[in-house]
Order: C-alpha cells, then structure tokens, then sequence
C-alpha cells in the first residue's frame, strides 16, 4: 500500500486529509482505489503515463535552456479532486472576475468611466505600455476583448481561494488539462466507473461556439482560424491540438492576406474569406504595418481589417492591460465599479512598488516576499524570497531599484498541498489551478482546469518553464 511521506510546508492546507487529518470525503474513493495500490505499481502507471505522453508528442519549449530544447511535460497519476459545492462557488466567482474585466477593457477603448469615477488613476491605464491606442473607439462582437482567459488560483484553506494573476493575452495548457484527462481514462478505466467525475473533453466545442459567437456580426457561418507563430513556440502542439479538435485549420501568418479590410487564407481552391481568428501570436508580432515592422510572424494590414470589423480577433488587440499586474490590484474595484457586487475571489495582498511606501517595506522583507514583474508571465523573471540564496536576494534588489514600477510583491502564500506521485512514493506537493473561462454571447468553462504541481520538496513555483508538473483536475457531480 502507498503511504503518505510526511513532506512538505506545516502550515500548507493538505486538500486531501484537511487541518485535522481526516480525510476529506472528495478524497475517499482515491485514497481506497488509487492510494491502496503498491507502490510498484503506482510507479508503473506514472511510467506508463510518461510514454503515452512521448508518443503523442505532449511537450512543451523551454526558452533560454541548451538549444531551447523540448520537454515533456510531467505528469502527476494522483488526480486532483473538488466536490461540487467548492467547484459553484469556484465558478460563480471566476464568472463575475470575467464579467468585469471585459467590462473594464471595454470602457477604457471607449467612455474611461471608471476613470472618470477615480477608481483607477488614468496614467494606470493611460500611461501603461500594454494600453493600445489605437483600439479607442473600436468596437467588437459582444463588447468582449478576452474570449480565452485563464485565471489562476491559489488555496489556503477550507474555503480560502485567492486569485494569483488573471491571464487574458493568449493563456494556455488547455490542451494539457484535455490530455491529462484521456490519460488517466486509459490508466485508470475502473476509477471512472466508480465515480461521478464531471467531463472536460467537451471543451473544444466550448471554445468552436465561443468563437463562432465572436464573429462579426454581418457574418452566419463564419470561417475559423487558429493562427500559431510556428513549429519552434513553446506551445505549438496546444496551437495543433486545439485546431485538430476543433476542425479548423492552423495556419501561420504567411497562410493569410487583406484585401479590402477582409481576411482570406491561401488554399489549393484559391482565396478563401477568413471571419475568426484564434490568435497565438503577441500583439507586437501581429501586423508589421501596426506593430512591430521587423515581424515576420503576422499578417500585413490585419490589425487595420481588424478596426474595421472586417475580421474578429481572439483574444482582442489591447487585452494585456487587463493583466498587467499593476491592473490587478483594482479588479475587486472594477467588479464593485461594474457589477454592484462585492468579490467572490479575493485578491493576494499586493505592494506596488512605484509607491515609496511599498518600495520600503518590500526592500526591507525581500527574504520573505515574492516578487514579480508586473508584465512577467510562466514563473520567469520572479524572485521567492524564502527559497532564494543571499546573493540572488541582492542582484534581485538591484533591479528593483534600477526600475520599481516593473516590479509587486506579494506575500509567501502556504499554498495548498495535493498528493503526488514522487520518487520515494506519494507526498504531498504544492498546486496552483488554472481553470479556462470562455466568454462569447455567455460565460462558459469547463469545469476543473490545470492543476500545475510543483515537483521538487518545498518548492512553490509551479510553471513548467520552471520545474513543474500536471494534475487531472477531477469535479465531482453532485
């Protein structure tokens, strides 16, 4: 029988035996189908997870590394599990965080009321590099900007969520959520028989109709891309994936051209019109005539289609200051501004360091805090405190100080600890969730997400650029 090896933060909430020890009732079943396995075999089944993972070519880049060579993913056989009540209230709250902030994306490209109000300084907004100008005054199906967001969480305890970072440009791992589920159905066949695990393999008609829904008004059947900067990204085989199981083709921006504000894609029959594209290709490499000049991954005169409604974008042109991470401290304001709601996810405690205040305290507890640039993203970038060397505390200081206002701090969360399968057995590793909202005509999402696990002993940095591994995210039905 596998035993738990007592591993891991003290004061970490363990999501599968709680404060007090018991095990929680989400957990029961794993821990008398999965966990009363011998150690031998659960070893098995992780190796055999890691080999269906190799043969269908489930990796991921890892830029700055020797050759920016491919990887696979690890993944965690030990699921993830929330019951019912805990994923409606989950989800209530990441519904209404969506809502608001595409209310909020839309009102600064048009009327700036929440600027108008003083919720938000203009220079926040105005003066931010990830606020595109030129999208004031455009107008887009739906007034939604962030059809695909991903938003990540963290857990402390019971019932304590906090939102971590919203992700609006081009989130991804969706596709790694979709497989880790096809793996454990083909490791595990008998678990699904004996619980009521919620499905996620419907998510890419989610997303088909999300997109659908986001297309031009004029247009009844709209032809979809997804556009993908190519082979050599990070995340092409999500780029593969996501147009295979839509049925839609992938395309790079040397398959398109404009014409007369309209979109079309090079085929063997000629020109075809093009109304939706998913884009996975940054802003600045969009359209050389907009953006960057040099770039060789988008598409002449498109952003200019764009303006004139001639094409839909997913996500919309402008969305990354909605989740820059200076914008983040003002989301629970933004759902109050908005919406008349208090928030359902609380925010971390965050210190903005363009603030002399802050700047102080921060500099004064860097052994204690994380720190991260406010345009980072996949745990590049960031300093832990508590698991940083002195010298790495020091040269950190000394970027802060060169440019504070590139720079928060939160606290050291104890972020919450799942059961993982390690080396010597199964302890207790820390998670983070990254559940998918899709917003067209409606909110959706799947429910459950991307549990990312953070492999080595103690550490709480989860992205897989840094080390990190995946979970199946089980919600179970009533």
């Amino acid at each position: 029988m596998v035993k738990m090896n007592q591993v891991g933060s003290v004061n970490a909430f363990d999501e599968m035996h709680g404060f007090d020890g018991v095990t929680r009732s989400q957990y029961l079943d794993v821990a008398k189908h999965l966990l009363s396995l011998p150690v031998d075999s659960l070893g098995q089944k992780q190796r055999d997870a890691e080999l269906l993972f190799r043969r269908m070519g489930i990796t991921f880049a890892v830029y700055g590394a020797a050759a920016e060579e491919e990887r696979l993913i690890p993944f965690d056989v030990v699921p993830r599990v929330f019951g019912a009540q805990e994923w409606q209230r989950l989800e209530a709250g990441l519904k209404q965080r969506v809502k608001a902030l595409n209310m909020f994306l839309h009102d600064i490209y048009h009327d700036r009321e929440i600027i108008k109000a003083g919720v938000i300084p203009a220079e926040q907004v105005l003066g931010n590099s990830m606020y595109c100008a030129a999208m004031q005054g455009v107008d887009l199906p739906n007034q939604v900007y962030a059809q695909i967001a991903g938003i990540d969480l963290v857990r402390v305890a019971e019932n304590d969520f906090y939102v971590l970072e919203d992700n609006l440009r081009t989130p991804s791992g969706v596709s790694y959520m979709l497989e880790n589920r096809n793996t454990m159905m083909r490791l595990f066949p008998q678990l699904f028989t004996q619980h009521t695990v919620r499905p996620v393999a419907h998510y890419p008609q989610l997303l088909l109709q999300t997109l659908r829904e986001s297309a031009p008004a004029y247009v009844e059947n709209p032809v979809i891309v997804v556009l993908t900067p190519g082979a050599y990204n990070s995340a092409y085989f999500e780029h593969a994936f996501l147009a295979s199981q839509m049925g839609v083709e992938l395309v790079e921006g040397k398959d398109l051209f404009v014409s007369g504000h309209k979109v079309y894609m090079r085929t063997t029959q000629g020109p075809q019109q093009v109304h939706v594209i998913y884009r996975r290709v940054d802003d600045d490499y969009l359209d050389p005539l907009a953006f960057k000049p040099e770039s060789m991954l988008g598409v002449p005169g498109l952003f200019d289609a764009y303006c004139h409604g001639g094409v839909a974008l997913t996500n919309g042109v402008g969305t990354g200051i909605a989740d820059d991470k200076s914008t983040y401290l003002f989301v629970p304001q933004m759902i109050e501004f908005y919406l008349g709601e208090q928030p359902l996810l609380s925010n971390v405690p965050t210190w903005r360091l363009d603030r002399p205040d802050d700047l102080s305290y921060v500099l004064e507890h860097l052994p204690e805090l994380v720190v991260k640039e406010v345009q980072g993203s996949g745990g590049y970038g960031m300093l832990v405190g508590p698991t940083s060397a002195k010298a790495e505390i020091e040269a950190y200081r000394a970027r802060i100080l060169k440019n504070p206002a590139g720079f928060i701090a939160q606290p050291t969360l104890a972020l919450s600890t799942c059961p993982t399968m390690v080396e010597s057995g199964v302890a207790p590793r820390h998670v983070d969730l990254r559940p998918f909202v899709l917003s067209g005509k409606e909110i959706r999402l799947a429910p459950g997400g991307l549990t990312r696990v953070a492999l080595a002993e103690g550490s709480l940095v989860v992205n897989s650029s840094q080390g990190g591994g995946t979970k199946d995210t089980w919600v179970l039905e009533e």
